[in-house]
């Protein structure tokens, strides 16, 4: 029980001094959502796709059977205007976004084994890095050198690979055991422009 305390401490010591992010009190320690950043939730498999197809998602992590895509702050809420504007609404898709208001339990710090089953860093997040400019985002905008190759897919592609990989393993749900992804780092934001909007579509909020 000593050691638990000892690893719960240092667990919220690194979150909130190092990376700055707001910890929920209790034990296991818990990373506010909706503030640094949000999160998408989706089956182990379909997360390992997107990282496989995705070398630059931004921080991800493994926690049981689901994989944690952290996203900009505000992406939970666009979500599902997003799926309705990329022609997946109505489709039956295993992928839940965390945003305000809401949690995950913190992952170990990185390059730590999971404690009591808790969730891993598979693309860790980058210490002393503002964790917003590693994110996948809705950015509209280029500077004047057009967008970062070496930054973080846009938020609207990755969704549109999300719900890809979430249908799929809804078809075909196999995936290889003990398969996992190629790490990654992540670095400068990229500014990818969205795709044309179809005639009679609802932009999503941001986008307005």
């Amino acid at each position: 029980m000593e050691n638990d305390a000892v690893e719960e401490a240092a667990v919220r010591l690194w979150y909130e001094r190092e990376m700055g992010w707001p910890v929920t009190g209790g034990r296991p320690a818990g990373l506010v959502t909706g503030v640094r950043f949000d999160v998408l939730d989706v089956p182990a498999a379909a997360g390992r796709a997107v990282l496989r197809r995705l070398p630059r998602t931004g921080p991800a992590a493994l926690a049981g059977d689901r994989i944690w895509l952290l996203v900009a702050a505000g992406g939970a809420e666009e979500l599902p205007g997003l799926l309705d504007w990329l022609d997946w609404g109505g489709v039956a898709l295993d992928l839940t976004a965390r945003g305000a208001g809401d949690q995950v339990r913190a992952p170990a710090l990185p390059g730590r084994p999971p404690h009591r089953g808790g969730p891993v860093w598979l693309r860790p997040p980058v210490r002393g890095c503002a964790v917003e400019m590693t994110l996948p985002a809705l950015t509209l905008a280029c500077g004047p050198a057009g967008p970062a190759a070496d930054g973080p897919v846009g938020l609207v592609p990755l969704v549109g690979v999300v719900a890809t990989e979430c249908h799929r393993n809804r078809l075909f749900p196999a995936d290889p055991p003990g398969s996992t992804p190629p790490r990654a780092p992540v670095s400068a934001p990229a500014c990818v422009p969205a795709p044309p909007m179809a005639r009679g579509r609802l932009r999503p909020r941001a986008l307005i």
